[in-house]
């Protein structure tokens, strides 16, 4: 199949999805448009929300649609990298076997990422960059597609440990979950009250995914598209000369390459997805928001002021 054709189908197949995952979350459009862009690029996404929004119901509904498997892992103060790495043991002829965590599996809900100390968070990180993990000085290549899908609470902060700045960048996309509507709500009510139960039928298989993930990165993107993502994230950092009055007045810290490169690759989804054959700078701007929250840091002012970091980066759009 030409890839032009690739795209139209990519194109059917993305309405198809959304529906599917639409039986079950109600609402939540971006959050799922969001999630299902950045599998489509093969990134990792932290999804924050107040407890009651969906968001394990979502990994979950998302991962039966795309046909992948799904292990949750939850996160607390004393969950060891061997409790996600797996670790190895004796078995009867006394040689060390080696027992595969949860890690080893197609779609990782890590819920409530923030409740564990940072010797765990870092296991997590090897996992996420290299697609691989080390469990006694041995290699173990992980199963293909592979994403982890992290959950954080933003209003309980005892006895949590922020991720810090270095992890929460390995992260494509930071996604906001926001309270339904009035009308969603009602929706929601009725349909988790009832003895009806909505199936998810699943459009995709592991190699469609690996595929679709190729052909994004096939799509060609023009110069001035890429120089656009590259100065807009340059705009963020207070000490360049691009920086904005409201950048310097009210940041620490900007974003660095990474968040450049994530910009064109889920401004190439974000055009595929509808159809287009090559993003444009609406794309990279429809996608700068999710991406940019969580790599650029406010300062004491910023918070004084009440200040939102998308309030700085709509100010740079």
């Amino acid at each position: 199949m030409s890839d032009v054709n690739a795209v139209k189908e990519l194109v059917g197949q993305f309405n198809l999805l959304k529906s599917e995952i639409g039986k079950i979350i109600i609402g939540q459009k971006n959050a799922v448009e969001f999630t299902l862009l950045s599998i489509f690029c093969g990134g990792h996404s932290l999804l924050i929300g107040v407890p009651g929004l969906a968001k394990t119901l979502l990994v979950n509904t998302v991962s039966n649609a795309l046909g992948l498997h799904f292990k949750r892992i939850q996160f607390t103060p004393d969950l060891m990298p061997s409790d996600i790495l797996g670790s190895e043991i004796l078995d009867q002829n006394r040689q060390f076997k080696f027992i595969k965590g949860p890690i080893f599996s197609n779609i990782i809900l890590a819920d409530e990422i923030n409740r564990t100390p940072p010797k765990t968070q870092a296991a997590l990180l090897e996992a996420m960059q290299e697609r691989s993990v080390t469990v006694a000085g041995n290699h173990y290549k992980l199963e293909l597609p592979f994403f982890v899908l992290a959950t954080q609470n933003p209003i309980e902060q005892e006895g949590t440990y922020p991720l810090p700045e270095a992890q929460l960048d390995r992260f494509m996309f930071s996604i906001n979950l926001e309270y339904p509507t009035f009308k969603e709500e009602v929706e929601v009510v009725k349909s988790t009250t009832s003895n009806i139960q909505q199936k998810v039928n699943a459009i995709y298989s592991s190699d469609d995914i690996i595929a679709i993930q190729k052909l994004i990165r096939k799509i060609p993107v023009t110069d001035n598209v890429i120089e656009y993502a590259v100065t807009l994230v340059g705009k963020t950092r207070p000490k360049s000369k691009e920086a904005t009055e409201i950048v310097k007045k009210y940041l620490d810290w900007g974003a660095g390459p990474r968040a450049s490169q994530n910009l064109i690759l889920a401004a190439k989804a974000h055009a595929a997805v509808r159809g287009k054959y090559s993003p444009d700078i609406e794309d990279v701007r429809a996608v700068a928001i999710p991406i940019l929250s969580h790599r650029i840091v406010k300062n004491y002012k910023a918070e004084a002021e009440g200040i939102s970091i998308s309030d700085i980066i709509n100010s740079l759009l």
